[in-house]
């Protein structure tokens, strides 16, 4: 079974780190590119950070820039994403997901931009920050 798993969320104060995981069963996550994207009550879904397959070249949201770090550990077939210097604008639920065909061809940038475009999504963990 296909499957791409989140985990690592949880309540963090401002200021605080985490460290979400997107685990893949079913098929090798390092062919694919990988994206990050957050949707938080009455907002839109945004893509905070994106990795493309065809160079491995990342892309992050302005809001997350220098804060955010994504990155794959193709052994494990998982995908992260460190979260520092959090802010309770950060909260919403985090999803991953994972692309085979257009990642391969187009930037990391445009990834985030195409949530679309992904062949499998991730359920989702919750990361609420407290002021």
């Amino acid at each position: 079974e296909v499957q791409l798993v989140e985990s690592g969320g949880g309540l963090v104060q401002a200021g605080g780190s985490l460290r979400l995981s997107c685990a893949a069963s079913g098929f090798t996550l390092d062919d694919y590119a990988i994206g990050w994207f957050r949707q938080a009550p009455g907002k839109e879904r945004e893509g905070v950070a994106c990795i493309s397959s065809s160079d491995g070249s990342t892309y992050y949201a302005n809001s997350v820039k220098g804060r955010f770090t994504i990155s794959r550990d193709n052994n494990k077939n998982t995908g992260y994403l460190q979260l520092n210097s959090l802010k309770p604008e950060d909260t919403a639920v985090y999803h991953c997901a994972a692309d085979l065909t257009y990642g391969r061809i187009t930037s990391a940038q445009h990834m985030c931009e195409t949530p679309l475009r992904y062949d499998y999504w991730g359920q989702g963990t919750q990361v609420t920050v407290s002021s």
